[in-house]
């Protein structure tokens, strides 16, 4: 019983400081941008939301491709239609792509 109530809480504590410090990206990591074709709306309460996001990523190495993702963003500086948006993502890998400074 012990061991398992143990085990419960590393494995809390882990997800804890994981959310915190967020995906590293690599040292070679490319700089593109997305264009943003399409928006969640944003909801009424303020404060960090959840946005889901489509656009078409274009970079060094790829010419543009469509991708999306669902991420935390602060609704004070809820993203529109038409923005584009600065992404870094590793070489090779567009669908792996993480926006630099979101929701600021």
């Amino acid at each position: 019983m012990l061991a398992v109530m143990v085990a419960a809480l590393v494995g809390m504590l882990v997800l804890v400081f994981r959310g915190r410090r967020g995906t590293a990206l690599p040292q070679d990591a490319e700089v593109g941008s997305l264009y943003l074709t399409g928006v969640s709306p944003r909801p009424d309460a303020m404060g960090e939301q959840f946005v889901t996001l489509t656009g078409n990523l274009s970079g060094p190495s790829e010419p543009g491709k469509v991708v999306y993702g669902r991420l935390v963003w602060d609704a004070a500086y809820w993203p529109a239609i038409g923005d584009t948006l600065t992404v870094a993502y590793p070489p090779g890998k567009p669908d792996r792509w993480q926006v630099v400074e979101p929701g600021k």
